[in-house]
């Protein structure tokens, strides 16, 4: 099935969680959405039919369901190919899977995940504290290789020259990291005008109300 643009789509989301990404995207793109809440840790039985795995976000475009960050991204970016979500050229899209690949693993699923979700990396409660400081100091850690990659840049995006799908991701991990007490204003000073820069674009100050980002 090829995806058109005109089907009903769908975002199932959670305030404050990593689907204010895709919201924000399908905003940048100019696609009407269906927000639908699903409550990180107090999922539906309904939810868990919909996607088994548990985790949002969910994007139904018409009867598909897609899943994983990454492929939502796409999903969406393919409905609205006149906005260059995914970059403009041929290695812009390699650049900006590479920034996705890293941004999901490495900064969301290792380092964030096992300070707010310390219970998918052990079942003892004792080894909570340690196991919570290391994924503060692997945060640190990304936001520095961030800082240095925004930097070699010389652009007000991450890739390229305009807006794309890693924008609205690096800009949800800035507001994370404020949330564990990472000074970032004047630690990571290349990430903070760079945020400040998008954070009243009109797609992120829309998604910002909804999930209660300020």
């Amino acid at each position: 099935m090829s995806l058109i643009a005109d089907q009903k789509v769908k975002l199932w989301y959670s305030p404050f969680a990593c689907s204010f990404v895709p919201h924000v995207v399908l905003r940048e793109a100019g696609i009407d959405v269906e927000l639908i809440l699903a409550q990180v840790g107090d999922m539906s039985e309904e939810f868990k039919r919909l996607n088994p795995k548990g985790r949002i976000p969910v994007l139904a475009i018409g009867d598909e369901i897609i899943t994983e960050m990454s492929a939502i991204l796409t999903a969406i970016s393919f409905l609205a190919p006149e906005a260059h979500l995914l970059g403009r050229t041929s290695l812009e899209t390699i650049r900006v899977y590479e920034w996705l690949n890293y941004l999901s693993t490495t900064a969301h699923a290792q380092s964030f995940a096992s300070i707010w979700r310390t219970e998918r990396f052990t079942h003892d409660v004792n080894l909570y504290p340690s196991i919570q400081s290391r994924g503060v100091e692997n945060v640190r850690d990304v936001y520095a290789l961030i800082e240095d990659k925004l930097s070699e840049g010389h652009s007000d995006y991450a890739v390229g020259h305009s807006f794309t799908v890693v924008d609205s991701f690096l800009i949800l991990l800035y507001f994370w990291a404020g949330k564990i007490e990472v000074e970032m204003e004047f630690t990571y000073p290349r990430c903070t005008r760079y945020v400040k820069n998008s954070w009243e674009r009109k797609s992120v100050a829309e998604a910002r109300k909804i999930h209660m980002i300020v």
